[in-house]
Parts: C-alpha cells; sequence; structure tokens
C-alpha cells in the first residue's frame, strides 16, 4: 500500500506530518526500523531536496535550489554507500576534476532551445551572458508515493528565459526501485510547450547527463580541450590515473571512446570504487522522439543520451531539428541502472530493454 508524501518525513509505512495528523499516533522503535529493500522518501523542503533511502541509507536525493539553474539528482550512491557520481561543484573531493560546473548528478536539458542554452548553465556564467541561457525552475512536489521496493515522485518544473517567460513546462515522474544489489532509476518526462512553438534545434549538448566519479572515468594519457556548443573551450587535463578503471561499452558492439556519437538502445559503463564491482547503465526507450538515441560519452566522465542531437553527433549524417507546438508535448523516457554486482551482460541489459520499452 502506497502513503501520500505529506509536508514532513516519510519513514517507511509511518507519516510523520507537519500539517495533519498521522494515522500512526504511537508508532514502536520496530515501527520505525527500515524494511529491508524498501524505498522511502524523506521531504526536506527547508533544504530544498527530497531524499531517497533504500534499507534507510542515503540512495540519492532530488535537489531543487535556486543556484544550480536546475534541478538534479545528487549524489548517486551504489549498493555498498560509494558514490558513482562526481563530487564538484557541490561537494569536491580530492584529486577529481575540477571542469564543467554544470555536470552535476544527474540532470536533463538540453543545449538549443529557442537558441537558448540550459545545458552549459551555471553560477559561472557572468551576469552580463545570462540572456543567453535558460534555466529549469522546480515548481512543485505533485505527488509521491511508497511501496515495498519502490518510490514514484513526481515533480514540476518551467524552462525559462532570463526574463522569466515560461517556454516549456515539464511534468517529470521518478520511479525509484530495488533489487538486491540493483538500483533502478526511471526518469519519465514530458516537455509541454506554452504559448509559442519550441525548437530544440540540433545540439551535441544533451539530453540525460551523469558525470560520474574520478574512478569511473576512462584513464587519461593526454590533456583535452572540448568546446561547446557556443565556441567556448573548456581544459581536461590529463590526471592520477591510480584507481581509474571504467569502461563504456554499447549495444552496438562499440567500447571504450568509440562509443561517442554513436547509437545505441544502452550503454553500459562498468568500473570498480573501493573493491566495489560496478555497472551503470542507461536504457534508451523507443517511444523517445529520435530514437534510438546518440551517446555523448566522454572518457573524462560524462555519460549522455542525447537523442535529438543528431546533425552534431552523426557528423551531419542525420538532422532531425525537433519541434513541439503549442501547447503539444513531448515525452522522454529513460531508465538509469546502478548494480553492484558486477555482471550486467550483453543479454542481461538487452532484457532491461525489453522490459522497459513496454513502460509508457
Amino acid at each position: 500500500m502506497f502513503n501520500l508524501l505529506k509536508t514532513g518525513i516519510l519513514t517507511g509505512m509511518i507519516l510523520i506530518s507537519n500539517s495533519e495528523s498521522s494515522e500512526v499516533k504511537n508508532p514502536t522503535n520496530s515501527d520505525l526500523l527500515p524494511k529491508p529493500g524498501s524505498v522511502t522518501l524523506v521531504r526536506k523542503d527547508g533544504e530544498k531536496k527530497v531524499e531517497v533511502l533504500v534499507d534507510g541509507k542515503l540512495f540519492t536525493a532530488y535537489l531543487y535550489p535556486e543556484t544550480i539553474e536546475k534541478p538534479v539528482l545528487y549524489p548517486i550512491k551504489s549498493a555498498k554507500g560509494n558514490d558513482i557520481t562526481r563530487g564538484y561543484p557541490l561537494a569536491p573531493r580530492p584529486g577529481e576534476r575540477v571542469d564543467h560546473p554544470h555536470h552535476i548528478g544527474l540532470w536533463f536539458n538540453y543545449g538549443d532551445v529557442n537558441g537558448l542554452d540550459f545545458w552549459n548553465n551555471s553560477d559561472a556564467i557572468p551576469a552580463d551572458k545570462k540572456e543567453k541561457y535558460g534555466t529549469i525552475v522546480h515548481t512543485g512536489i505533485l505527488k509521491a508515493k511508497e511501496g515495498k521496493d519502490k518510490a514514484e515522485l513526481e515533480v514540476g518544473m518551467d524552462w525559462v528565459n532570463s526574463k522569466g517567460e515560461v517556454l516549456l513546462k515539464e511534468k517529470t515522474t521518478f520511479v525509484f526501485s530495488v533489487e538486491g544489489n540493483k538500483r533502478v532509476i526511471d526518469r519519465i518526462t514530458t516537455l509541454t510547450a506554452q504559448s509559442k512553438e519550441v525548437a530544440l534545434t540540433d545540439n551535441k549538448e544533451g539530453m540525460l547527463g551523469i558525470r560520474v566519479a574520478r574512478q569511473l572515468e576512462h584513464p587519461s594519457d593526454k590533456p583535452e580541450i572540448f568546446t561547446d556548443a557556443s565556441g567556448i573551450a573548456t581544459d581536461v587535463p590529463s590526471l592520477n590515473n591510480e584507481g581509474v578503471n571504467g569502461l563504456y561499452r554499447s549495444a552496438a558492439g562499440k567500447e571504450g571512446d568509440a562509443v561517442w556519437g554513436t547509437r545505441a538502445n544502452w550503454v553500459d559503463l562498468s568500473g570498480e570504487i573501493k573493491g566495489e564491482k560496478i555497472d551503470l547503465a542507461i536504457i534508451d526507450h523507443p517511444g523517445n522522439p529520435g530514437f534510438p538515441t546518440y551517446w555523448h560519452a566522454r572518457g573524462y566522465g560524462l555519460f549522455a543520451a542525447n537523442t535529438l542531437g543528431q546533425k552534431s553527433l552523426s557528423g551531419g549524417k542525420d538532422e532531425l531539428n525537433f519541434k513541439i507546438a503549442p501547447g503539444k508535448s513531448a515525452t522522454f523516457r529513460y531508465r538509469i541502472i546502478v548494480d553492484s554486482d558486477g555482471d550486467e551482460s550483453d543479454e542481461k541489459l538487452n532484457q532491461e530493454f525489453e522490459a522497459f520499452s513496454k513502460v509508457k
């Protein structure tokens, strides 16, 4: 049975509400203990976040402060509690990269929305340049519920320009589930254009992105420079490779850096952190516009699925230039798997794709 998340804290199946009395008046200590395999939500309005706990321990959190230009899931942790997302810029860790301050946890946005760059916006952008960028603003928690081994969080957001005008309204449902040492996040996002057509012109900066921990990067052997769609260059230096062992693998049979700019139903990033073997996989959905997605997967730690940036990622071979008419909507679905058993084979990931393909 699901419980609706009120203002306050949702722990196990016990509701502690600031605004309404709980059905359970006097819970015992045993009532407050997390049940094995439980996924629970803790709403902290004052800190602008909702924590997602598995067996009472932090798995991830939905963060929506005004300081990071879009809501994100951060951090994301494995079954053994290791961070699979980079700490910088929110909580820098020794030895990690400090490039691309807009790469925070897990996010969803795009580099060209009616000419505005939503992807690269951060507090590093000078005030006199902000008019060229868009911001995604959290507007509310619409629904939250828990079950035995999963929890759902539905939120609203607005995609706005520098004047606060709303281009797109977003409704996203996160489904957090657990099966043994495997944690799964389904992100189902519907974008609705408002008073005018919204053009998402082909751009390599998009759409669903994760910035991973240093250990899951590819070992680096030389410094690199990456330039965004606006021509702004970012230096990515070569670093100490101790403990760095990540490797991309795609459903199309590509590995390593060869995954970038290719299409596939899924990509898996495997590696090891503090002795824990980890598979981090992103699964595409056949209902997504532009399916199958191109992969904007970089060895320095950016792991992104970009279904709309076809011209940029195909070297001009393909072109989409997706548009949403006023009042119309488009839905994007992705599944993110964090598996600590280290055995996400091609067969298993193909089965995950087939199962996720049935999600509406």
